[in-house]
């Protein structure tokens, strides 16, 4: 099997069309935060949705940095390091969920209560030991790396800039949620998926035009050379 750089910015950008959709699709009809609802086997399929489509991120937001970060400078790279670090810290937080939470439902329901609390951007009533550390981190990555990768891509002018400002907006609102009610919690990550589809189809097109810019002008320099 013959790995290119073409093919690998393709499946970035598929990748992050693809994380957008499904951060998107798990909104919907999404059950309440609480113990009740982790010991179903929808949280589960959820949950185990929500760690692919992190995985997924991870991969999209590092093709569009490959693609562009001549341009972004330091300002992309510290965006980029820690929206993937935010992401990771995400997919951590999404396997508990589905593989340790529904465990504990049972036996320690006030625990699992606090954690998702805390998921959601509110004050749990306990001590959630190192989760909490898990949470903050994600939360912080997701936020700040969304707004610092946001501004990087928007001033680079590579990619579509109005995917670009809906990142960065998205997931600074986020932030929001700690004073807002948990009915906020799901319209408000709409526009980041939007943001990462569009990010996702921008690079694939910018992508395909810059190949078929090369193929037009490279046998014009050969011959010019010659």
């Amino acid at each position: 099997m013959n790995i290119t750089t073409a093919g690998l910015t393709r499946a970035a950008a598929a990748a992050a069309v693809l994380s957008g959709a499904i951060f998107i699709a798990v909104q919907i009809k999404h059950p309440p935060m609480a113990a009740a609802s982790a010991e179903t086997m929808q949280w589960v399929v959820r949950s185990c949705a929500k760690a692919v489509m992190a995985a997924l991120a991870v991969a999209g937001i590092t093709g569009m940095y490959l693609r562009q970060h001549r341009r972004t400078g330091l300002l992309g790279l510290a965006g980029y390091l820690v929206f993937a670090a935010g992401y990771l810290a995400m997919f951590s937080v999404e396997v508990i969920a589905a593989a340790v939470l529904p465990s504990l439902t049972g036996t320690e329901p006030g625990y699992v209560n606090d954690v998702l609390v805390s998921a959601a951007g509110g004050a749990p009533a306990g001590d959630i030991g190192g989760m909490q550390t898990v949470l903050s981190l994600s939360g912080f990555g997701y936020i700040a790396g969304g707004l610092l990768f946001g501004i990087a891509l928007f001033r680079a002018r590579v990619l579509a800039r109005w995917a670009a400002a809906l990142l960065a907006l998205g997931t600074v609102a986020t932030a929001a949620l700690a004073v807002l009610p948990e009915a906020f919690n799901r319209p408000l990550a709409v526009p980041v998926g939007v943001a990462l589809i569009g990010l996702g189809v921008s690079l694939w097109r910018n992508h395909r035009e810059s190949s078929a810019e090369t193929v037009r002008t490279g046998p014009a320099r050969v011959h010019a050379v010659r």
